[in-house]
């Protein structure tokens, strides 16, 4: 099964109108900014962005300037600027786009939940907020709990630092942020990264993600707008 692709457009080819897409990174830590870059080339419309935050150096702004994004889930959507407010915060008063916020900790079980297959878990986190409106509420040996449900993709696109041709990843530094948890909650997913090496060149003890969750591997130019890459 082939899954390295020549370029950043080809590996992202069949990323359709309305489509779920995860995007890993940490403000710019561990951003898969080629692929970004060539979604917002391509044009794909009404896409739900799944990431921790927008727009911090990450380049998912992109996607909101282009009228490109029908909704965000993340933990960090919004931020004080002395630029005035960024695109998403002015597309959401729009109402261009709809926004769900979910607490960090929250946000990465849904998408483990996701990826492990299951069905929804409770927590305490966010009781009494705007987090628990609309949601099940269960008392649990005297504690309140929110049912919260999984979160899954039709895409994931994440950031290595390396990957062999069967698609097992190394990351480094602050990349091991989301990537790692995304790669397993999604249909597809598909890989950013600096290098590409033959299968048996990597230490099997630090590959952290196994090529069985890897669908496409892609080696683009390296993006470091502020030294956080």
């Amino acid at each position: 099964m082939k899954k390295v692709y020549a370029t950043a457009a080809e590996a992202i080819a069949d990323v359709d109108h309305g489509a779920v897409i995860m995007f890993g990174g940490f403000f710019s830590n561990g951003s898969p900014t080629n692929l970004i870059l060539a979604l917002a080339e391509k044009g794909t419309k009404n896409v739900t962005a799944i990431s921790n935050n927008i727009g911090l150096v990450d380049r998912l702004d992109i996607l909101c300037q282009n009228k490109q994004l029908r909704k965000f889930i993340g933990a960090f959507p919004f931020r004080a600027t002395s630029q005035g407010r960024p695109p998403i915060q002015e597309a959401f008063l729009a109402k261009e786009v709809e926004v769900e916020v979910v607490p960090m900790g929250t946000f990465v079980e849904r998408i483990r939940a996701g990826g492990a297959g299951i069905g929804g878990f409770y927590t305490p986190t966010g009781i009494d907020t705007v987090a628990a409106e609309g949601k099940e509420e269960r008392t649990i040996n005297g504690v309140r709990y929110l049912l919260e449900m999984p979160l899954k993709a039709d895409f994931a696109f994440i950031k290595a630092f390396k990957a062999d041709t069967m698609g097992n990843l190394i990351y480094r530094g602050s990349m091991r942020n989301f990537n790692p948890i995304m790669a397993t909650a999604a249909r597809i997913t598909i890989a950013d990264v600096e290098e590409i090496v033959e299968v048996g060149e990597l230490d099997p003890e630090v590959i952290i993600t196994p090529g069985i969750f890897v669908d496409r591997i892609v080696k683009g130019p390296k993006h470091d707008p502020d030294g956080f890459d």
